[in-house]
């Protein structure tokens, strides 16, 4: 019993690997709903500052600046599933990772505070409500 120790962390090992090759198997075959990553690297400091003015709103609910801090946490750590030199796939996994979370904090806020927060162009504001999943008003 005590020679087999190691394979329990060899198990989770390779679980875990196979998670990470599932998620960047996703991210070469998925794509952004149908925004493309070209057009979300458009949008990219739009969607910054509208992620900084919705965690500075004092009116939205203490879980949206949860996720918006951990959003931000992940994008600043020195290494993400994908490496960033990896060509095409580095980035998207952080574009894929602030698409689920924009997602999940406009559902959450509600289209009303996108629509107060958002900096950018109409047009780029029609791009982020397809992303986010809430029907053109």
């Amino acid at each position: 019993m005590t020679d087999t120790w190691w394979l329990l962390p060899v198990a989770v090992l390779g679980g875990l690997m196979l998670v990470w090759l599932s998620l960047v198997m996703m991210l070469w075959v998925g794509k952004l709903d149908e925004v493309g990553i070209q057009e979300m690297a458009r949008l990219l400091p739009d969607v910054g500052r509208l992620m900084r003015r919705l965690a500075a709103d004092p009116g939205l609910p203490r879980g949206v600046r949860i996720r918006l801090l951990l959003v931000l946490g992940y994008l600043l750590l020195p290494f993400d599933l994908v490496p960033d030199f990896v060509p095409i796939l580095g980035y998207a996994d952080d574009a894929v990772i602030v698409a689920l979370a924009l997602r999940s904090v406009i559902r959450r806020a509600g289209a009303g505070a996108l629509e107060k927060h958002w900096p950018g162009t109409a047009d780029g504001l029609a791009v982020v409500r397809r992303l986010v999943g809430i029907r053109s008003a």
